[in-house]
């Protein structure tokens, strides 16, 4: 072939690669590199790649010398039984409103709640361990509400406010209407504390300063023909007294205007300590 021929084929071959699109592929560091030319051929659209088989999808078995996947990891306990305080009081009072506890909250994690626990579990497909968990709790709070204070306290409890300025002289019994509480003081110490109930608004304890005028034993209301053992009247026909109701019922009830204790044992021992003419202070 003659040296025109083959200039000819060589420029058709150019002129050929331009038209598909062709780069100049640039030297290397040193200054060589492959071939000046590269023609590219147009290539077509990349197909998706074939969908696995059910079997090729299938998480690997596992057997000997393999490890299974990870579990999840188990709910943080929160509160278990010997624990105490108003967390549980509030556990306590939220499983009352469920009607898994009946009495009211004690803010001790006895064998009473434990079971109360247990039962709210085994009820909701839970693991039945009697301890509070995260995911018990954060069911237990989808299904109630917040407590209020005397749901709390229903049973007594509470901590007891300052002493008013007036009780801070000699024997007093000071009770306060806000933290349903009475203190036994002599001289400004407390000697013991208690709750207490108080009357209705349409039968109110009175309020002020007053004095123990009669003490009476096993005492009986003649207007309600009602027992109020270990009496001690300050105001007409109120008085201090124990209260079988308000032991049995909690702050769900009211008196007639006397002062409930629901402690008999509490009431029994500040019959035997209070005199005629000890200072009573009601405030709030």
């Amino acid at each position: 072939m003659g040296r025109k021929s083959i200039a000819g084929l060589v420029a058709l071959a150019a002129l050929t690669a331009g038209a598909a699109g062709c780069t100049v592929q640039p030297a290397g560091a040193d200054g060589e590199g492959g071939s000046p030319v590269r023609i590219e051929v147009p290539s077509r659209t990349p197909s998706a790649p074939a969908p696995k088989s059910p079997a090729s999808r299938a998480p690997a078995p596992v057997g000997p010398g393999k490890s299974s996947p990870p579990s999840a990891p188990a709910p943080r306990v929160l509160w278990s039984p010997g624990d105490s305080g108003r967390d549980i009081r509030e556990l306590q009072a939220r499983l009352r409103q469920v009607a898994w506890i009946f009495e009211g909250p004690t803010g001790t994690y006895d064998d009473a709640t434990a079971k109360a626990v247990r039962g709210f579990q085994d009820k909701r497909g839970l693991p039945g361990t009697g301890v509070t968990d995260s995911v018990t709790w954060q069911r237990l709070l989808g299904m109630t509400r917040e407590p209020g204070k005397w749901e709390l306290y229903l049973m007594g409890g509470q901590p007891a406010d300052a002493p008013d300025p007036r009780c801070r002289t000699g024997r007093v019994l000071c009770i306060s209407k806000s933290s349903r509480t009475l203190r036994w003081m002599i001289d400004g110490r407390t000697v013991d504390t208690m709750p207490v109930r108080f009357g209705s608004e349409y039968t109110p304890t009175r309020e002020g300063v007053f004095q123990v005028y009669w003490k009476s034993r096993h005492h009986v209301s003649t207007l309600y023909d009602s027992p109020m053992p270990y009496a001690m009247f300050f105001s007409g026909g109120q008085a201090v007294h124990f209260s079988a109701d308000f032991a049995a019922r909690g702050y769900g009830g009211a008196s007639h205007g006397c002062v409930n204790v629901r402690d008999e044992g509490a009431i029994a021992r500040l019959y035997g300590q209070v005199r005629n003419g000890d200072k009573v202070v009601v405030h709030w």
